[in-house]
């Protein structure tokens, strides 16, 4: 009887210690960032339908977007805010017309070189034909350069 209870010990006591070795060894790879999943998302620049992120670069100091028009009417954008940085802001007035593109510079810090930076991109615009602003919210997800 005595014999059954230490087999049982023993067995349970080295499954225990193989899984406290896995623990372990995944807990290593998370805390050095192997399995961080932001490391592998793709670069991706995305607005909602009427404005198109046409190219984007992304550096330690700057944050510059080419953004285009396809609402089908001029528009004015008087603001571009990166809404996880406070600093983040582009504030003047640009009149887009329908179709056309621009390349738009937010100068900020953006990280170290070689991260990944993600965040929503907010941008305020005024329909120049009937004078009503508007706010759209996209995203970029890139590597800093």
């Amino acid at each position: 009887m005595e014999k059954r209870g230490q087999a049982a010990t023993e067995f349970i006591m080295t499954y225990g210690w193989a899984i406290l070795v896995v623990i372990v060894a995944i807990g290593a790879l998370a805390y050095f960032g192997v399995l961080s999943p932001d490391q592998f998302l793709p670069e991706k620049c995305f607005f909602p339908p009427g404005l198109a992120c046409i190219d984007y670069k992304i550096t330690t100091t700057q944050t510059q977007i080419f953004i285009q028009n396809t609402m089908g009417y001029d528009i004015t954008l008087t603001k571009i805010n990166l809404s996880d940085k406070s600093n983040c802001v582009y504030s003047g007035t640009y009149n887009l017309v329908n179709g056309n593109n621009h390349l738009f510079t937010v100068t900020c810090s953006a990280g170290t070189s070689g991260t990944k930076f993600k965040s929503d991109i907010r941008v305020t615009y005024t329909s120049q034909a009937s004078n009503v602003t508007h706010v759209k919210i996209g995203n970029i997800i890139a590597k800093v350069e």
